[in-house]
C-alpha cells in the first residue's frame, strides 16, 4: 500500500491558485444570476403571455431538462479532453437565451429561451466545477465551498435583478441584464487563457 502524501505538502508542490478560484467562483455568481432570473419573472411572462400553469412548467421542464440531463456527458467528455474554453461556450449560450427571452412574443420562444439558457448551465457546471478543483491546490473543501458560494449567491441575486429591473421595466429590459453574462464571458476568457 502506498502512504498517501499529506495535505500540507501536496498544497507546498500545488499551491492554490487564489485569483483563478476567485474569478470561478465569481463567474459562477454571474452565471447563475443568470439562470435564476428566467424563474424569478414567472409572474411577468404568466400575466403578459396569459399562459397557464402548465406552461410555465414546461418552460422549466426545457430549462431544468437541458441544464440537467446534459451535464453529465459535457462531464463526461471534458473529463477525457479538458476545454476551458467551453466555459465562454456555455456562457453564451446562456447570453443567447437571455436575448431571445427579451424579445420573446410566443410561447415556444419562451421555451427556446429556456433551453439555451439551460444548455448553457450543462456546459458550464461540469468545466468549471473541474477547474476549481484544479485551483485548488489540494485544498478541494474550500474550492468547492467557494465555488458553491459563488452560485448561491448568484442564485438569490436572479430575483433581485427580476424585482428592480425587469418587473418596472418590462420584458425589453433583459437585455440590460445581458450586462451580466458579458462580464462573465469577459472573466471566464481570462480563465480559459
Amino acid at each position: 500500500m502506498i502512504p498517501e502524501t499529506p495535505a500540507s505538502d501536496r498544497r507546498a508542490i500545488n499551491p492554490t491558485v487564489v485569483p483563478v478560484l476567485g474569478a470561478i467562483s465569481v463567474s459562477h455568481l454571474l452565471h447563475d444570476t443568470v439562470q435564476s432570473l428566467l424563474p424569478a419573472i414567472y409572474p411577468i411572462l404568466k400575466s403578459s403571455f396569459q399562459l397557464t400553469f402548465a406552461q410555465i412548467g414546461l418552460i422549466t421542464f426545457t430549462l431544468q431538462v437541458t441544464a440537467s440531463l446534459l451535464q453529465p456527458l459535457v462531464g463526461w467528455f471534458t473529463d477525457r479532453r479538458p476545454m476551458p474554453y467551453l466555459l465562454v461556450v456555455g456562457m453564451s449560450c446562456s447570453l443567447a437565451g437571455l436575448l431571445v427571452l427579451a424579445g420573446a412574443s410566443n410561447l415556444t420562444m419562451l421555451i427556446v429561451s429556456a433551453g439555451f439558457i439551460g444548455f448553457g448551465s450543462s456546459i458550464f457546471h461540469p468545466e468549471s466545477s473541474r477547474i476549481a478543483r484544479m485551483a485548488s491546490g489540494g485544498r478541494h473543501g474550500l474550492a468547492q465551498s467557494l465555488f458553491q458560494s459563488g452560485g448561491n449567491i448568484g442564485s438569490a441575486c436572479g430575483p433581485l435583478l427580476a424585482a428592480f429591473v425587469v418587473a418596472p421595466y418590462g420584458q425589453a429590459s433583459i437585455v440590460w441584464c445581458a450586462g451580466v453574462a458579458l462580464a462573465a464571458i469577459v472573466v471566464l476568457w481570462r480563465i480559459g487563457q
